[in-house]
């Protein structure tokens, strides 16, 4: 059957300011949407992605046209749903009831059925949680045809409409052998050099991004878990099959891997064992990866440096330990201080987010954490306004701790979705623009950076710094929607 895997049209505005867009914006590999690819492809399905992140809504109709596909997934995160609620709408338009429309991704997996009743008749199922069985077995049905009865009851995974009928199939289980599934589709990916994380977080093009887990057994109040009541932790890939996937990505001419599991600590042994394989199969690329304070020491953090990890990203969140406390982080600011000074002692470059409006927060404790910030002195620092996605603990616990936008669009990390009864929302967006020219503002750390250009490559990306800099102090209301600076 002919496949078309899907992500709606969107522009770096839908998410980021237009001044700071250039230093911000990064373009994603969907894995995903790559998973579910590579099971269909496995089972002789014909497929092709269509990324709207790199064409219009015009271009991407025009793609879909052509390949005339029988099978149509739309992924869909919360501030996309109406574009993806749009694809569906003028896809529709083209094929008529000759194409099965089906949507998947964060937001139909945490709100379910309610993206049934919203969008109409505009799909025809919902896929919640990991799609790579569910579709294939979806397909499975269509291909039967009328004859094998009410085509998808009792397909684990889907929500899909009977006669007018919402239907809910029960909920299909974690996959737990992660090793079955074949690796990401990236061949389908076209250009590679399209995927790139933000300006100075990546060292050399084109970059992979591979995940060598799932899920996480921490209980932050902002993250999104398919599996909420965390039944199954963490589910891990064998280290072997980790390496081959690097091997694999080295082969199609990738240079450097960026690990986006939730934390690669989560197994230290494992994480060992994975840096060591790593140069003892004498693999030469540069990586980025991502792990939990309190799960890292000396020993782990110089063997990743070993084996050629450049830069790690700890989530500090708050300088405030009361409000790490809330988000249920797990980790204390002295463990947060010890793991940036040890992995800048092994010469791992250090990133940290920050985030503004945490339930509770203070104006002030906003100006603590800044200085904290400040005071950490990472290489890179992120400023975000914590952001209730649907399917968290605190989108799920809304009247306790604050107001909420109803507008869908603002669920980015941009958009101050979100107000505790503490703060203003133009609150949180000043402490957001004071933060980023308290800390890149820093004369240290300007002269810092002029010092380590190496070469054409490190002076564009500066060069895309300096003017969101720039725009950081030229415009009060840079990331303000309200009534300019309010008091402190």
């Amino acid at each position: 059957m002919k496949c078309a895997l899907v992500i709606p049209s969107w522009v770096p505005e839908d998410i980021f300011s237009s001044r700071t867009a250039a230093s911000q914006i990064n373009y994603w590999q969907p894995l995903g949407t790559l998973y579910v690819a590579a099971v269909l492809l496995e089972a002789g399905h014909e497929v092709r992605f269509i990324n709207g992140a790199f064409m219009d809504h015009r271009k991407l109709l025009s793609e879909i046209e052509d390949f005339s596909p029988s099978f149509v997934g739309v992924y869909s995160t919360t501030f996309g749903w109406e574009k993806a609620k749009k694809t569906a709408v003028d896809v529709r338009a083209i094929f008529g009831r000759d194409v099965f429309i089906s949507a998947g991704g964060p937001y139909p997996t945490a709100v379910k059925e309610a993206c049934m009743h919203d969008a109409g008749g505009l799909f025809d199922a919902i896929v919640v949680g990991e799609g790579e069985v569910t579709v294939l077995e979806i397909l499975q049905r269509l291909e039967a045809g009328p004859e094998s009865g009410n085509r998808l009851d009792g397909v684990k995974g889907v929500i899909y409409r009977d006669e007018g009928h919402v239907v809910i199939n029960p909920e299909r289980p974690l996959i737990d052998d992660l090793d079955s599934l074949p690796f990401p589709a990236r061949e389908l990916l076209g250009d590679t050099n399209l995927y790139i994380p933000p300006p100075a977080t990546y060292r050399r093009k084109p970059v992979a991004v591979l995940m060598t887990s799932r899920g996480c057994n921490r209980r932050c109040i902002y993250c999104f878990q398919i599996d909420k009541e965390r039944k199954s932790g963490i589910r891990f890939r064998g280290v072997a099959s980790v390496l081959d996937e690097i091997e694999l990505c080295l082969k199609q001419g990738y240079k450097e891997i960026k690990f986006i599991d939730d934390t690669l600590a989560g197994d230290y042994d494992r994480a060992m064992e994975i840096a060591r394989g790593i140069r003892a199969r004498g693999l030469d690329f540069t990586w980025f990866a991502s792990a939990c304070v309190n799960q890292v020491d000396r020993p782990l953090l110089q063997a990743f440096r070993d084996a050629g990890c450049w830069a790690i990203l700890f989530g500090a969140e708050s300088g405030v330990q009361k409000n790490l406390n809330t988000i249920k982080k797990g980790a204390t600011l002295e463990q947060i201080k010890n793991a940036v000074k040890t992995a800048k002692e092994v010469g791992l470059r250090v990133s940290t987010p920050f985030m503004f409006g945490i339930p509770g927060e203070t104006f002030a404790e906003g100006l603590q954490t800044i200085q904290f910030a400040v005071d950490l002195d990472p290489d890179i620092a992120n400023f975000h306004a914590i952001t209730p996605f649907p399917g968290t603990y605190l989108h799920d616990n809304l009247e306790k701790y604050g107001r909420v936008s109803e507008e869908l669009s603002d669920y980015t990390y941009q958009g101050a979705a979100f107000v505790p009864y503490s703060m203003t929302r133009d609150e949180i967006i000043y402490l957001r623009q004071l933060a980023f020219r308290r800390f890149y503002g820093r004369p240290s750390f300007l002269l810092g950076k002029v010092l380590e250009l190496r070469n054409l490559g490190d002076l564009k990306a500066a060069a895309k710094s300096a003017r969101s800099l720039l725009w950081l102090f030229a415009k009060d209301n840079l990331f303000l929607r309200g009534r300019g600076r309010p008091a402190a």
